[in-house]
């Protein structure tokens, strides 16, 4: 087990993530099962490290570029929180395509998940062909930013 004093020998991790919502419905990705990643095999949002010296709303735009094609007109900072040795910044915007308007070209797979599903905290993937869990930062995040209901 991790003792608490470990965390400060760890390096910083910082990360600009992405909800991206259509109605009630949530776009995950589902990362590749590869054990070297974190999360592996879990539901996660898109987005990923910031390089260094980079901006995380400008990191925030160029992983979504890279991961599914699509930067939505507009993304709204929801929050930065600090867990461990990682910093997450995590944005938020409405979906404004279809899923067959966006080309993934990083994970597993990717859908909409409800709400209902991210209370469970796992969803079927198709491509995986089982169903999958949700990463747990992810789920908190989504549960927190439903409970608060930024997107409605």
């Amino acid at each position: 087990m991790e003792r608490p004093e470990d965390i400060t020998d760890l390096p910083l991790i910082k990360a600009a993530i992405a909800i991206l919502y259509q109605g009630d419905r949530f776009l995950m990705q589902l990362r590749d099962d590869i054990p070297t990643i974190r999360y592996p095999g879990h539901w996660a949002f898109f987005g990923g490290h910031i390089e260094p010296k980079e901006a995380p709303y400008d990191a925030m735009v160029r992983e979504l570029q890279e991961e599914i094609d699509y930067v939505p007109p507009q993304l709204t900072l929801y929050h930065s929180r600090s867990e461990g040795n990682v910093i997450r910044h995590v944005y938020h915007a409405p979906l404004l395509v279809s899923l067959d308007a966006l080309t993934l070209r990083e994970g597993w797979d990717m859908d909409l998940l409800t709400h209902q599903q991210v209370q469970v905290g796992e969803h079927y993937s198709a491509q995986a062909g089982k169903i999958c869990p949700l990463g747990p930062p992810h789920r908190q995040i989504l549960l927190s930013f439903i409970a608060e209901q930024h997107h409605l």
